[in-house]
């Protein structure tokens, strides 16, 4: 593949998303919108029924995921770990830094990046992606937040039950009937253009008043996660395709859901805010660069 031909793959990879974006954020521009309700209807329900879809289907095998799934754990974790003693240095406290450093955009940039990228077959990595970074989220960020919460609230999310539910069907080999999968499936398509539309909304809200560690985040997010991830493939020796998602996982600016959950715990949302947003506009220099790497 020479250097054209890679250029308009990026190309024809970042460009939808970007349209997606856009038209979020001219959307809200031009009229003020609240996507909190959307929010909670794609958490609760688009993005389960894509969750159960993909891992219910016959063509999901848990098994050729098991070391991707540990990988991207390594790669979280790990992240919030080397990062740890910038907090001194960037005057944050920990629980405001860390979580953004830790936490990826999986769900509105990882999950359609990988599909545009890579085709239809990168779904099933990049749900088993999603499901990991959204179960440490659930748990140990959360926690991280607030001490007193009980983990085991997360087994109630609707994105668990799906997961739980979906495996369940695929060890059994229950098929799921016809005209239960297409509606499901429909719902599970909605969730990815709808996850880029609220990006762009989002963007409106950006507070640029903490700009310093919002672009020290930009830089040290996908910084941290690519200094795991490299040396990860000489120990656990993934295959060139799912090294090719790590990476790509590895590099993905701060989840939103960072922001949401700052807000809910109070835990100083402004600069949370600023640290994702600012992330994700980073973004658009660097995920165009990691794709190079990895095509």
């Amino acid at each position: 593949m020479d250097l054209i031909e890679i250029t308009e793959r990026i190309f024809a990879t970042l460009f939808p998303m970007l349209v997606i974006v856009l038209a979020g954020y001219l959307y809200a521009l031009k009229k003020p919108t609240s996507m909190a309700v959307v929010n909670h209807l794609n958490i609760d329900v688009f993005i389960p029924a894509l969750i159960f879809s993909v891992l219910a289907s016959k063509s999901f095998e848990l098994g050729a995921l098991k070391d991707l799934a540990l990988a991207s754990a390594i790669v979280i974790l790990g992240s919030g770990i080397i990062l740890l003693p910038f907090c001194r240095f960037l005057k944050v406290e920990a629980k405001t830094f860390i979580p953004p450093m830790m936490f990826s955009n999986t769900g509105n940039l990882g999950l359609p990046l990988l599909v545009l990228a890579f085709g239809e077959q990168a779904l099933n990595a990049a749900v088993i992606l999603f499901i990991v970074e959204m179960f440490l989220h659930f748990t140990l960020g959360i926690y991280i937040l607030d001490r007193k919460t009980n983990p085991i609230s997360v087994l109630k999310l609707p994105m668990i039950i799906a997961t739980v539910a979906g495996l369940s069907f695929s060890s059994l080999s229950i098929e799921i009937p016809t005209v239960v999968k297409i509606p499901l499936d429909m719902m599970g398509q909605v969730c990815i253009p709808l996850m880029l539309f609220a990006l762009g909304v989002r963007m409106i809200d950006i507070n640029f008043s903490t700009w310093k560690v919002g672009v020290w985040g930009a830089i040290l997010a996908p910084l941290s996660g690519l200094l795991i991830a490299l040396p990860l493939q000489n120990i656990i020796q993934l295959s060139q395709q799912h090294f090719a998602f790590l990476v790509i996982f590895a590099a993905l600016p701060p989840a939103l859901l960072n922001y949401m959950i700052a807000e809910k715990y109070q835990q100083q949302p402004e600069q949370v805010a600023s640290i994702v947003l600012i992330g994700n506009i980073g973004s658009l220099v660097i995920m165009p660069v990691v794709l190079y790497f990895v095509i």
